[in-house]
């Protein structure tokens, strides 16, 4: 059976190009060593971005973008459109053959509509509910390094916005992928005192997220982690720019999350 190497790239990371850069660096040596890679990528600051310059306010609830319709083509065209052709162009020319697609295409990503919270309706924002590994095994097979942006196909065939760790997570599981590997700007996950948390077991984090020991962006990866390695992912790292290559190639850098 191919072993896969799932890559998720934050979208704070690619916002910024030296980073992104020295991303798609490690990526390259991990592919010379002979890995089979995926990449799954968001991209919320470049969706801000693009929703501030067509005058579309931003509107958050309890983490999640309410997406109406406006937001949600503005969603679909950064994510599957210049973001991902743009890091697609960025990896070809280091080197990397990568081809660029969406959740949606070949069904990859399937999700439901999420349900109203607190009676808000976050509009097409999708809960996802299943992966097919198909059409990333055929890329995959011709060479390719397939490159996903985190958009969904709804079960009435809409598309739909789902959260970036959470695709990363079902796609690992649905590729049976040993190793996930979540690049981001920050070093890891850090304690109450600020120093990186190297090594900690799932049981762990997920006491976290039952007492709200931490929040924010941080929440919905590391239930992602719980999920990946429930799921039967073996070796998770969250890593900054300083640790790609280390979580890469050495086992090491950044937080490394173990079952238990």
């Amino acid at each position: 059976m191919k072993e896969y190497l799932l890559i998720k790239l934050g979208g704070s990371l690619l916002e910024n190009r030296d980073n992104r850069s020295r991303a798609i660096d490690a990526v390259r040596v991990a592919r010379q060593e002979g890995t089979r890679l995926v990449i799954v990528h968001g991209g919320g600051k470049h969706i801000d971005t693009a929703l501030a310059r067509a005058g579309i306010p931003k509107k958050v609830h309890v983490g999640l973008r309410v997406t109406d319709q406006e937001t949600l083509d503005i969603v679909v065209s950064t994510l599957c459109g210049l973001l991902n052709k743009t890091l697609v162009a960025e990896l070809n020319a280091s080197g990397i053959p990568a081809v660029g697609l969406s959740g949606a295409d070949g069904a990859t990503l399937t999700a439901d509509r999420h349900p109203p919270i607190q009676g808000v309706d976050l509009g097409f924002v999708g809960s996802v509910a299943g992966a097919d590994p198909r059409t990333i095994e055929a890329i995959a097979d011709l060479g390719f390094v397939p490159v996903i942006a985190s958009v969904a196909l709804g079960t009435d065939g809409t598309l739909l916005n789902v959260n970036a760790d959470t695709a990363a997570a079902a796609i690992a599981v649905s590729l049976r992928a040993r190793r996930l590997l979540f690049f981001t700007d920050v070093a890891g996950l850090l304690d109450d005192k600020g120093r990186i948390i190297e090594s900690i077991s799932t049981a762990s984090v997920q006491q976290m997220l039952d007492l709200n020991v931490v929040r924010g962006g941080i929440v919905p990866k590391l239930q992602s982690c719980v999920s990946a390695m429930a799921g039967g992912v073996e070796e998770i790292f969250i890593a900054g720019p300083d640790g790609h290559y280390d979580a890469l190639l050495t086992g090491k850098g950044g937080t490394r999350l173990v079952a238990a």
